[in-house]
């Protein structure tokens, strides 16, 4: 059975959110709703409704124009088995000694690598994203530098990609935490895929806003792979949770957003080791001092 999908954006959060509420009352009701900021920096906010028939198209140009919204944009999705498309595009990943890979590729594991394995099924945070590569090419760089960590945290850790590249990296503690509950779950799950299930522990925590993390502090590593807006915010905190010396990794910073970042991470007592651009985007690696 096809299904239905309607796109709009604008650029208001609190339109967004409403117009998001709005779209429950339409006739037929979608099946789900999502409203998001679009990750580009530009302060634009995604509403999407999905429908298992087509939607009323004069009620979403209604509510649309309502909303200070663009006209939807509706489209037909055919059936598909995604899982299975994905594991056809979700080729391996090589950043340095890691290499990121699905399980119907684990037969093509180089002997010389260190293997990071996703199941298609839980395809956000890959290693194919510039910042998630840029993350692990950095850990890498460290590493090939004499980093020895013994006490790294994750924040923001999606699948938990970058805190397996450290467990299996180090002989180390490794904290992986997430604001989402699914995020922190999905990570518990590729830990057990990768027999990491004692190394990592995995929680649902704001930033590091959990006994556990500030109980484990101060870290020598901290990865964080979220957004420029966020990672501003968390420089304080940052500062507070790492112990002098201390490496830091910072990325899902548009190119455009790094000297902001940098700024502020100096201004809390960090200074900048390392730089790269992958496409358009930026990650850093700065030393606490």
């Amino acid at each position: 059975m096809p299904t239905f999908t309607a796109l709009t954006t604008l650029t208001d959060k609190d339109h967004a959110e409403a117009l998001g509420l709005a779209l429950e009352m339409l006739e037929p009701e979608p099946t789900g709703i999502g409203v998001f900021e679009v990750e580009d920096g530009t302060g634009t906010w995604e509403v999407g409704g999905y429908f298992l028939e087509r939607p009323d198209e004069v009620g979403l140009a209604l509510l649309a124009a309502a909303h200070e919204a663009k006209p939807f944009a509706v489209s037909k999705v055919e059936d598909r088995d995604w899982v299975a498309q994905v594991r056809r595009e979700l080729t391996p990943v090589e950043a340095g000694r890691f290499w990121v890979y699905g399980g119907h590729d684990a037969h093509l594991l180089p002997s010389n690598r260190i293997g990071l394995e996703i199941e298609a099924a839980m395809a956000f945070g890959t290693g194919h994203h510039g910042t998630t590569q840029g993350c692990l090419t950095a850990l890498d760089k460290l590493i090939r530098q004499g980093l020895r960590a013994r006490n790294v945290a994750d924040i923001g850790a999606g699948t938990g990609v970058l805190a397996m590249a450290a467990a299996k990296s180090f002989p180390a503690r490794v904290l992986a935490s997430d604001i989402d509950p699914i995020a922190a779950s999905t990570a518990r799950a590729n830990m057990r895929a990768n027999t990491l299930g004692n190394r990592v522990v995995c929680l649902t925590a704001v930033g590091f806003r959990h006994p556990a993390i500030r109980r484990a502090a101060p870290f020598d590593l901290i990865m964080a792979n979220i957004l420029a807006n966020p990672l501003r915010r968390l420089a304080p905190d940052m500062a507070r949770h790492s112990e002098p010396g201390a490496k830091v990794i910072l990325s899902g910073i548009l190119n455009r957003q790094a000297q902001g970042v940098i700024s502020v991470y100096e201004g809390n007592g960090f200074a900048l080791s390392d730089r790269l651009v992958i496409g358009e985007w930026t990650t850093l690696t700065l030393t606490r001092t």
